[in-house]
């Protein structure tokens, strides 16, 4: 797997406030890399060097995360605020034959809001581990209820910990690797803003006029809920196709990178052989 490099930071420069993002490789391909929840570019350090021996690749923060995650709560932190920075973000980089888009948890429903927005835009689309519920089914309690009461109270880490460990499994927080720990740190206040939406659904019918091929990414130990997602996903878009990586829970993409990046190289382009390098699991 190649190196990690130090992540070059730019800024597009938006009317309303500035979008930070990083990128790494060439060509007509490009990949748009959403993160979800508590995290920003950093969050895809394994994927960036990896994908870009193939294709161009775009990892932006989304507004209110790290290097700009303060003042929060903030009525701008929203899933469909943030798709249309990214299609600002597309055009103002010139890719008018659109992007691959592949949105993680929270960035998932980020991503499903660029397909149905700028249609013309998104080539493809990769959703790993959605949580985000549809127009006609009920709402939930936010599961991080309890989290949001932490950190206002203080208890930053402690709240992390009940966060992290109920998207990815029990005792994850504790065994994180340091930089990750740090990341989540950087955007924990996001949640003050991120809560405030939290029942926001995709509309039904949107998803399913979507003409675009997908993909639909799990953990093999991801918690069940993503699973079901993925389940009514495939009913709304019976041809998407489904991929699961193995030893991996939520986050798929640093529990088993080299099996994530040979799933996203594939679908992205069919034609081309698998890459050299990244097995399958």
């Amino acid at each position: 797997m190649p190196a990690v490099p130090d992540l070059p930071r730019h800024t597009l420069a938006l009317e309303d406030g500035d979008l930070h993002y990083t990128q790494a490789g060439s060509g007509e391909d490009v990949v748009l890399l959403i993160h979800g929840s508590l995290c920003d570019y950093r969050y895809w350090r394994w994927q960036l060097p990896a994908l870009a021996e193939h294709c161009r690749v775009l990892a932006p923060s989304l507004r209110g995360c790290w290097p700009a995650a303060h003042h929060h709560p903030q009525a701008g932190y929203r899933v469909d605020a943030h798709a249309h920075d990214l299609i600002r973000l597309t055009r103002a980089l010139g890719i008018e034959q659109g992007v691959h888009v592949v949105g993680h948890s929270r960035g998932a429903q980020v991503a499903m809001a660029f397909a149905i927005q700028a249609p013309d835009l998104c080539r493809s689309l990769t959703l790993a581990d959605p949580g985000f519920r549809f127009d006609d089914e009920p709402e939930t309690p936010p599961f991080y209820t309890r989290t949001v009461e932490l950190l206002q109270a203080g208890d930053i880490d402690g709240a992390l910990e009940g966060f992290v460990d109920t998207v990815n499994g029990e005792d994850t927080w504790r065994r994180m690797v340091g930089w990750f720990k740090d990341m989540a740190r950087d955007n924990a206040m996001t949640l003050l803003s991120q809560i405030l939406e939290a029942n926001t659904p995709v509309p039904w019918r949107d998803a399913a006029a979507l003409r675009v091929p997908i993909l639909l990414v799990g953990g093999s130990n991801s918690p069940a809920k993503y699973g079901t997602r993925q389940d009514r996903l495939q009913q709304i878009q019976p041809e998407a196709r489904r991929v699961r990586i193995a030893l991996a829970a939520h986050g798929m993409n640093l529990a088993n990178p080299r099996a994530f990046n040979r799933a996203v190289l594939d679908f992205v382009d069919p034609v081309r052989d698998p890459a050299p390098g990244i097995s399958a699991s």
